[in-house]
């Protein structure tokens, strides 16, 4: 069962919410990050990626990075733009785009219980990524960002949100991007606790490289604490909890910079073997097992033969395994995409026209625009133990970094 843990947050003052917060530091190229800073020098960016903040083609090594994001920290905090709590609280976080909305409550997590498997996760991680976070949080002794995760909601939980929520909220704006951001304090938080205590599991949606940096910035953090406690902060790791049904997957789309020296009848004559292939008049499928594919100026509809989809695996039943499986690999060479130089991963956020666009350019050759994972896969695939395949999900809206941090 679940174990939640209120927390003192570092949080910005109401009046500079909007600026402070930022997009989370993994989402943006160095362009654009270095671009966010020099707009507003009171982006967090300036503490979650601490590289846009040093002059254009500098490459100081890791531990000067560190140290400059805890030195932008502590500038933040003396000139009072962030603000500690006094007491303890769990807090209510709510996005809002175009009528739909997913509301979660932001409390410390259980790193034992990652540890044991009820904070389930679906994703490998990069080692070196692993280390650059564990380094980041040691030396700030803060968690900046949250991990994204998700839970099968109950009545109880929803009862408790709605009371939460009925409040005046500490911070409620719209971010450049159009998302809503609202987010509520609550103090009486032994009725989440003892909530939470019933949820079986936790699964993490976003954010895998953070909690492995905070487990292994926990094992650092230890090593040096002279009475160590499991009460420590550093043996708890800030994330927000959703409702599973609240969230909203979109297609990670592909396109690829060649055929494997093939025409394009070729290769889709190669596709026919394991799909149904017809001239397409729309860019997006309708259902699982559908493909659309944009080649030489023209949509294609590859639906995957229903007898090979009987008798695969849940991961591998997967829409992007199936692309992988029958057409980037036998097909076109590409066996290990998240290597490769010849694909492209495209999130559903830029729509179908990026992709045309792509491909219309020469930049691309062909464009795959995928029927995204839906979220009673990725439980289904958690629950097994297993991980999804690279690039298999898109989450939107993004939480944002710098509304809530988690000192340790």
């Amino acid at each position: 069962m679940a174990t939640i843990k209120p927390f003192k947050a570092l949080r910005p003052k109401r009046e500079f919410a909007e600026q402070v917060s930022c997009v989370p530091y993994d989402v943006l190229t160095k362009a654009e990050a270095r671009q966010y800073v020099a707009e507003n020098q009171l982006s967090f960016l300036r503490v979650t990626r601490p590289k846009s903040d040093f002059p254009k083609g500098e490459v100081p090594p890791w531990n000067v990075v560190v140290e400059h994001a805890k030195a932008n920290l502590r500038w933040f905090i003396e000139e009072g733009y962030l603000k500690r709590d006094k007491k303890d609280a769990i807090y209510i976080y709510r996005l809002s785009r175009k009528g739909q909305s997913q509301t979660g409550v932001v409390a410390c997590l259980s790193l034992d219980e990652y540890e044991a498997g009820v904070i389930k996760k679906h994703e490998n991680v990069r080692p070196e990524k692993v280390n650059d976070r564990a380094a980041h949080i040691v030396s700030l002794r803060a968690q900046t960002g949250l991990i994204f995760t998700a839970f099968r909601g109950t009545e109880e939980i929803e009862r408790l949100i709605a009371e939460a929520v009925a409040g005046e909220p500490l911070y409620d704006y719209v971010a450049p991007e159009g998302v809503s951001q609202q987010v509520w304090r609550c103090t009486e938080t032994t009725p989440f606790v003892e909530a939470f205590a019933g949820v079986p599991s936790i699964y993490i949606a976003d954010g895998h490289h953070r909690i492995e940096g905070a487990r292994l910035a926990r094992l650092e953090l230890h090593r040096q604490d002279h009475a160590p406690s499991p009460d420590a902060e550093y043996n708890f790791v800030m994330a927000a909890m959703f409702p599973a049904d609240e969230l909203r997957i979109l297609p990670y789309n592909r396109v690829v910079r060649d055929l494997n020296g093939l025409t394009t009848e070729e290769f889709l004559e190669r596709a026919a073997e394991h799909f149904v292939i017809t001239e397409a008049d729309t860019a997006e499928p309708s259902e699982h097992g559908e493909i659309l594919t944009y080649v030489a100026g023209n949509w294609y509809d590859m639906r995957f033969r229903a007898d090979h989809m009987a008798h695969r695996d849940p991961i591998h039943n997967l829409d992007v395994s199936i692309l992988q499986d029958f057409l980037l690999a036998p097909v076109l060479g590409i066996t290990d995409p998240t290597t490769s130089e010849r694909i492209e991963f495209i999130s559903g956020m830029r729509g179908t026209a990026e992709l045309e666009r792509l491909v219309d350019s020469g930049e691309a050759v062909a464009a795959f625009s995928l029927y995204a994972t839906r979220m009673k896969d990725l439980l289904t695939v958690s629950d097994m133990g297993e991980t999804m395949p690279p690039k298999s999900t898109w989450f939107e809206p993004k939480l944002k970094d710098g509304l809530l941090v988690h000192e340790i």
